[in-house]
């Protein structure tokens, strides 16, 4: 991947394809090692929104893109799996700038079935924190599974008992889900029917324009990228690229 993003930032000198809609940025951790590739140093993500300001971009809510209700020069920013470094690092962060943002949690993962989670997975009590403050939450699923790798049933309740187990712990419905591994061989049409028909209005992929059909597009942004490379990544050198095929 590293040297993957590093080719194709050299070769996009402007954009890719003439932009019509804003550009969600997909996180997943902020100085928090554990995640690996999917994490931010808090020094680096600052620098990121800092970057994206001066060239001319705002920050807006992820649903404002998503909805299609947005200019080019807008910008969001998401966080998958509710790693504890989005309100220990994040989400000061993003204060500091006002920025609106949404959080997709592994509903299963909160309850800290493992010493994996406790360790690393924030629990209901500050999500719940987070959401008091502004934070969107959506949902990412049960316990994290492909969706092309199990059936009809399964997918179901992955779908609807993350949202309940949401509207139970935090008081709240939400309507906005974001696919695990989130690249188009993740998401086979049955699923997004399904999400559909238990309350979900967005769907949210991990890629631009190789997503699954009827899902919104995000971005990847990941530990390798510093200035250039996320200047190449706002300018779409990545929009064509499968980060996991």
């Amino acid at each position: 991947m590293f040297l993957e993003r590093q080719w194709l930032a050299r070769k996009v000198i402007r954009p890719t394809r003439p932009r019509s809609t804003g550009r969600i940025l997909c996180y997943h951790s902020i100085g928090q090692l554990e995640s690996g590739v999917n994490n931010v140093e808090p020094r680096r993500f600052r620098q990121q929104i800092e970057l994206a300001l001066r060239a001319g971009f705002r920050f807006v809510p992820p649903s404002r893109i998503a909805q299609m209700d947005s200019s080019p020069l807008d910008l969001a920013i998401t966080f998958d799996d509710g790693w504890k470094s989005v309100l220990s690092n994040a989400a000061p962060i993003l204060r500091d700038y006002d920025i609106p943002w949404s959080l997709f949690v592994v509903t299963s993962w909160c309850d800290h079935p493992s010493g994996w989670t406790r360790e690393n997975i924030l629990p209901w009590k500050d999500i719940e924190h987070l959401a008091a403050h502004g934070a969107t939450i959506g949902s990412h699923s049960l316990t994290h599974p492909d969706f092309a790798l199990i059936d009809r049933d399964q997918m179901t309740d992955e779908l609807r008992r993350s949202r309940e187990i949401i509207r139970q712990r935090l008081g709240l419905m939400p309507t906005e889900f974001a696919i695990p591994y989130g690249q188009s061989m993740n998401w086979p049409h049955a699923a997004g029917e399904i999400a559909l028909t238990v309350g979900y209005d967005v769907v949210y992929a991990q890629a631009e324009r190789t997503r699954p059909k009827d899902t919104a597009p995000r971005t990847f942004v990941t530990c390798f990228d510093g200035d250039r490379i996320f200047n190449a990544l706002l300018r779409g050198a990545y929009d064509d690229w499968e980060e996991w095929m």
